[in-house]
């Protein structure tokens, strides 16, 4: 305060002197500036600081909501996230236990259809050796018809041409020796 006294002294001094520059002390101006700057300084205080306070406030709470809804989204991303991983790992091992079991009915549809075909052969093989034995007695049967109707036809020619002459004679007896040394033996 004694300060402000010695200053408000020198400048009335140099004011009557005559000597008022832009850089010079007027102690007069300096006393209405305080004066306006208390009254500025409690009318702030009283009508804008309390305004000043409640949107600062409510800025920070809103700041800190947005904190807050950032956290919990990205907590929701983290959750969804590894969600998502759980999910593409069931999916996965889902995926490898399908194609295993495919791998498996494909092996058992094969060793099906090999054994259907084995029996199928098999069938197949029988029915062919079936058939040719069946051609086979046929043909036998056949040729020994064949061969009864030629040897008859032979005969009945033979007996036919030649009933009286000495050759057959000769070969009827023949025929009847062998006979009685078959029967002796």
């Amino acid at each position: 305060m004694p300060l402000l006294l010695v200053l408000l002294q020198e400048g009335g001094h140099e004011a009557r002197a005559g000597g008022g520059g832009p850089f010079s002390i007027n102690p007069g101006l300096i006393i209405w500036t305080l004066v306006v700057f208390g009254i500025l300084m409690v009318l702030l205080w009283r009508l804008a600081w309390p305004s000043i306070l409640k949107s600062v406030e409510e800025r920070e709470r809103r700041i800190q909501k947005q904190l807050e809804d950032a956290e919990r989204a990205n907590a929701e991303g983290q959750r969804l996230l590894e969600e998502h991983k759980k999910t593409i790992a069931g999916a996965r091992s889902e995926a490898q236990d399908m194609i295993a079991k495919a791998k498996v009915v494909a092996q058992k549809e094969r060793e099906l259809l090999l054994a259907k075909a084995r029996e199928e052969y098999e069938g197949l093989l029988a029915r062919a050796r079936k058939d040719i034995e069946t051609e086979k007695e046929k043909a036998i049967v056949a040729l020994r018809r064949e061969a009864v109707e030629l040897s008859i036809a032979a005969a009945a020619k033979v007996i036919d041409a030649n009933l009286d002459t000495d050759a057959n004679r000769r070969l009827v007896t023949d025929y009847l020796a062998t006979l009685d040394k078959g029967e002796k033996r």
